[in-house]
């Protein structure tokens, strides 16, 4: 079931987004609920004691005592995939918001267009990351990997190397084979030898593809463009 949190010091204006974000999660044939906050702290307390997990928080960023991004920075660690949308007037948190790998940035003189469309696809987005695992089978054990944990996979002679948001693991197939049994879209060739997962991919520079995990992985020369062409296609067709 689908969390959003929606937190702004003004009420009729966390009410309006609260009912906002209802509807959009209707329009996207989803479950789930929206709790709503006009005290900053109070979110950040029920996140840090670990009373709520939220998929998706609506901020507004000029609020007294904890501001919106001072918000986004402390919840972090403790919900490191949750997607932010933040609401603003001042144009220049922009920079500050991509710092902080917001998923949205929506001005409020515009808000009307912007945020239904920033929140339904906030929702399309979580419910891709949601769904399938990858299963390893051996005699003495059964491992289930969610492939929206997964990083990269790299060839390790007769091995596959499957590197996820919760470690490491090893499967004795060939990487193309892994590739055919994941069947998705979202992984992808950067080397002859290493899959990546296009929703793990932060940016591409200077030839490598940067993760969300801090990792930076080389790309081939004659897998660069293809690459480049293969993540603005899925990202146009999902979001």
């Amino acid at each position: 079931m689908l969390r959003i949190a929606v937190c702004d010091d003004d009420n009729r204006t966390v009410q309006r987004h609260k009912a906002l974000a209802e509807d959009c999660m209707k329009q996207c044939g989803s479950v789930g609920e929206v709790a709503a906050y006009t005290v900053s702290d109070n979110l950040l307390y029920d996140i840090a004691e670990d009373k709520f997990f939220f998929d998706l928080i609506l901020l507004d960023i000029e609020m007294p005592g904890n501001t919106g991004m001072e918000i986004a920075e402390k919840i972090k660690p403790y919900l490191p995939n949750v997607k932010i949308i933040f609401i603003t007037s001042h144009i220049e948190y922009a920079i500050d918001a991509f710092e902080l790998s917001i998923f949205r940035y929506v001005p409020k003189d515009d808000i009307e267009k912007r945020l239904p469309a920033a929140i339904r696809d906030a929702v399309r987005l979580i419910e891709l990351e949601d769904g399938k695992t990858y299963t390893i089978r051996t005699n003495s054990r059964l491992e289930k990997i969610p492939y929206k944990e997964i990083y990269y996979i790299e060839r390790d002679g007769k091995n596959a190397v499957i590197t996820a948001v919760g470690g490491i693991s090893k499967v004795r197939k060939s990487l193309q084979q892994v590739y055919e049994e994941l069947d998705m879209e979202e992984f992808i060739y950067i080397d002859r030898g290493c899959i990546v997962n296009i929703i793990h991919i932060m940016q591409i520079k200077d030839g490598t593809a940067v993760l969300k995990n801090g990792t930076a992985l080389s790309i081939s020369r004659s897998h660069l463009q293809e690459v480049k062409e293969e993540i603005n296609h899925y990202w146009g067709t999902h979001i």
